[in-house]
């Protein structure tokens, strides 16, 4: 529930008053915080909102459970179902609403139990003397038995039997149809009592009845037909468990608030256990001995006695004496609306006990339910089929986990260079989320996590943040393809987008975790134990750092330097690290449904509506091929006298159209083949012959693509951008191939996942290569070359470059390193590019400062 404070809150309007007070507190008091502590705006605001979500997460989690609980448990009562329960605990309207809908369900279940129990046994009644009439007629017919008066008696016997059945029955009705009102008059006890022992000596049982009245006159105020029917009952029960030859003792005196009678027998008794059950319709005790009677007398007799406003039980017998003892209080002016509502009380006290199992006949079961967990309306709305969450507990060691990544990135990566501590974090995160994972056995998930790994990597070999943060991110989509298991581009675009969301999906599973910290028994004393822990070191470190000043310095080391302003920029990145490793970690403990599950696709009827598009567009493609030959043919000159442009100007303008086409290609491949039939074999060639070609005549744009870049840096220098295009042009022909190879195979479910490992680690390659020293040796040889050079680009690059620059001459190394200082990292910050540079950097610090003529790179 939403915790013991928030339950005892008596309105709904105002605990979400509330609950929208707190969130408003807190968020305004984390952005208050934030800004105190100059958090720039793109890392305050979302932490500012997480928190917020957070709280109102915490503190509403059980304010709207118990109606969700009652919907899993109407469902189960449409099917048949009465088990359920409401978990009630809040004094609010929902609160009384969930204990209303416990006793609907108890009520409902006790009605459909006593219907089936009733169903069974009044067919278990019915069924013997039926088969002993049927037998003895059956007898008479055949002719196998005389219809004397003997086989006649019997008949009778199980005739009358079967209408004392259908009498009480009748009396049982009436009861719960409420329609036997009393008629009460004076009654002659003494009279009534003989009356009713005379007529039970008719049945021929072998007991004496001893019948004692105090005083002799006593006359009570009650229904004669009733009470009489009650005594008749209670005389019927005593004499049959008695033993031949006992007695049945009755007794009727008058007490300070009305009267009293009392029916004891010599028999085997009630056990106290059992005391309570006889009274309730069919409660017979056949185990016990004895038996034979319809199972509803003792029900009739507390039903009358309820009538009159009085109690009936079994009390223990007299000293020196067994058998069984039934005594019946009646007070003196009985009313009906008093004694309705008492047998009303009574039924209902029986509805909800669970009574001990007793022998049943027959026993008509009802289709068990499995416990359904409750789901999440509102999330289930929101994400639908999509993103179900079934069965999913509360997990304290992840979020515990995610945590402690959050404060180990609070105080590693503040104020620091990428280095050994960013790698430190993204491998302790990664462990968290590949831990638990559900697919963490999944080969593709385990090849990407080893890619990450590698990718991660990039933070300690290289200097150049644009590469590196290339490869987090491709890291970041190779992750989240991989805790999804995905097999198609749809399924990695949608895992991707899932990330985020789950800051908004989990947030129950985050409310169920917080719970389970409530819930854990070790918890005090975890706490307990982590509080001393913490405050023992802090004091004796404190004191050791204050009295040798080695031991202050390697504190120092470890400790970070915390003053009001870097402390909340920890806790905020503390919180935005350990909020997105937990979001990645429920999203690697329920992955959404993100393959596509629709309907097959219907290729079209006829093969020349995807085999015309196909072949107009391998036609232009041949047209742009046979223009690109007659310009390589006609020189330059040419192309300057038909376009006006020089060859670097026309290489450069056409390069992103042809990476535009490339991609486009791949496109129109795709939709050519989920549209095209296959029914025969010419369908399969046709299909094979078209594409193949068309995806030939890409890989010559691809290279024509890759020429033109090459011609254009040639002429202008060699920039990163450049590099990463030059990359992503040779990825999409990659691509190109392997689609070639698909549709020589009939066979592509294999390259989406390639198409994602291939671009990732293409990027590897690239970081592989030292981008920046690559780019670096590529200016310094055009300059030796032709003279030309930008060195105010070259003074951008990072200090991967270093170690190439300084090969320049003595007389322009200036132009390259100059405003470049060898850099003050602590071990968290050592990167390799950085720990190459920093010699070189001091070896030059003196060099002769000179002009430098700078040509722009393009």
């Amino acid at each position: 529930m939403s915790g013991p404070l928030m339950d005892q809150v008596t309105s709904v309007k105002v605990k979400l008053g509330l609950l929208v007070a707190i969130s408003v507190t807190v968020a305004s008091i984390v952005a208050a915080v934030g800004a105190v502590g100059d958090v720039p705006a793109w890392l305050s605001i979302p932490v500012t909102v997480a928190l917020a979500l957070g709280v109102t997460q915490l503190l509403a989690v059980g304010m709207t459970s118990p109606l969700r609980e009652m919907t899993a448990a109407a469902r189960q009562m449409a099917r048949g179902d009465y088990s359920g329960r409401v978990t009630a605990t809040s004094s609010d309207e929902v609160g009384e609403l969930a204990r209303a809908f416990n006793r609907m369900a108890e009520d409902l279940e006790a009605v459909d139990r006593q219907r089936r129990e009733l169903v069974a046994n009044v067919s278990h009644e019915l069924r013997t003397p039926l088969a002993a009439l049927c037998a003895v007629l059956e007898n008479l017919v055949d002719g196998v038995a005389e219809p004397d008066p003997v086989a006649l008696r019997t008949a009778l016997d199980q005739a009358e039997r079967l209408s004392a059945l259908a009498s009480d029955l009748l009396d049982l009705a009436r009861v719960d149809a409420g329609a036997a009102p009393l008629s009460t008059t004076q009654v002659a006890v003494a009279e009534l009592l003989e009356q009713a022992v005379a007529e039970a000596r008719v049945t021929g049982r072998e007991v004496r009845y001893d019948v004692c009245v105090t005083p002799q006159d006593l006359s009570v105020p009650a229904d004669p037909a009733r009470l009489h029917q009650l005594i008749s009952n209670l005389l019927d029960n005593g004499s049959r468990h008695s033993p031949a030859g006992g007695v049945v003792r009755i007794t009727a005196e008058a007490t300070a608030t009305g009267w009293r009678l009392e029916v004891a027998d010599d028999g085997p008794g009630v056990p106290a256990v059992d005391r309570d059950r006889v009274f309730e319709r069919f409660g017979t005790l056949t185990e016990a001995g004895g038996g034979g009677g319809t199972g509803l007398g003792l029900a009739i007799a507390r039903w009358v006695t309820d009538l009159h406003g009085g109690t009936i039980h079994f009390v223990d017998p007299a000293p020196g004496s067994t058998g069984a003892r039934v005594r019946v209080d009646v007070p003196h002016e009985p009313r009906q609306d008093i004694q309705v509502a008492k047998h009303e009380q009574r039924q209902h006290t029986q509805v909800i006990k669970r009574e001990p199992a007793m022998p049943k006949p027959v026993e008509t079961p009802i289709p068990a339910a499995a416990p359904a967990r409750v789901s999440e309306p509102g999330m289930d709305t929101l994400f639908g089929r999509f993103w179900p969450e079934t069965g999913l507990p509360g997990n304290v060691r992840a979020v515990l986990a995610c945590l402690a990544v959050g404060l180990l990135a609070g105080i590693v990566l503040p104020f620091r260079d990428l280095g050994v501590g960013t790698l430190v974090v993204l491998l302790a995160a990664g462990g968290v989320i590949l831990g638990f994972s559900v697919n963490r056995r999944s080969r593709f998930t385990q090849a990407c996590a080893a890619l990450c790994v590698l990718l991660a990597l990039t933070a300690v070999l290289r200097d150049a943040e644009w590469i590196v943060v290339l490869c987090l991110l491709a890291g970041g989509a190779v992750c989240m393809a991989g805790l999804v298991n995905g097999r198609s581009l749809p399924s990695f675009v949608l895992a991707g987008l899932a990330w985020p969301l789950a800051a908004l999906r989990g947030l129950p599973w985050l409310g169920r975790s917080a719970q389970a910290v409530r819930g854990l028994r070790t918890s005090a004393a975890a706490l307990r134990t982590a509080v001393w822990s913490l405050l023992g070191v802090l004091v004796f470190g404190l004191l050791f750092a204050s009295a040798d000043a080695v031991f202050a310095e390697w504190v120092g080391v470890v400790v970070p330097d915390l003053n009001l302003d870097t402390f909340v920029l920890r806790a905020f990145i503390t919180v935005a690290v350990g909020g997105v490793v937990l979001a990645a970690t429920y999203l690697g403990l329920n992955p959404p449904s993100v393959e596509p599950a629709g309907a097959p696709v219907r290729p079209v009827a006829r093969r020349y509506e995807w085999l015309v598009p196909v072949l107009l567009v391998d036609a232009v493609f041949l047209v742009f091929l046979a223009a690109q030959a007659t310009a390589n043919f006609g020189g330059h000159e040419y192309l300057e006298r038909i376009t006006g442009l020089t060859y670097a100007e026309y290489v450069h303008q056409g390069f992103g159209q042809l990476t535009v086409a490339t991609a486009l290609t791949l496109l129109v491949v795709w939709a050519a083949a989920r549209k095209a039939p296959r029914a025969t074999p010419a369908d399969v060639a046709w299909l094979r012959g078209s594409l193949g070609l068309l995806c030939l005549l890409t890989l010559v744009v691809v290279a024509s693509a890759l020429y033109r870049m090459h011609v254009y840096q040639e002429a202008y220098g060699f920039t990163q951008l450049r590099l990463l295009v030059d990359v992503f042009e040779g990825w999409l022909g990659l691509l190109v191939i392997g689609v070639l190879v698909a549709g020589v195979t009939m066979k592509a479910a294999w390259l989406p996942r390639a198409a994602l490992l291939s671009g990732a680690g293409l990027l590897l390659g690239i970081a592989a290569i030292n981008p920046d020293a690559w780019i670096a040796q590529h200016n310094v040889d055009r300059y030796a070359a032709t003279g030309r050079v930008d060195w105010y680009y070259l003074q951008g690059l990072s200090d991967d470059a270093v170690p190439v620059l300084t090969t320049l001459p003595d007389d322009v190394v200036y132009c390259a390193l100059t405003a470049r200082e060898p850099s003050k990292n602590d071990w968290l910050e050592w990167n390799l590019g950085r720990h190459r540079a920093n010699p070189l950097i001091r070896a030059h610090t003196n060099a002769t400062p000179v002009t430098c003529r700078s040509e722009p790179a393009g």
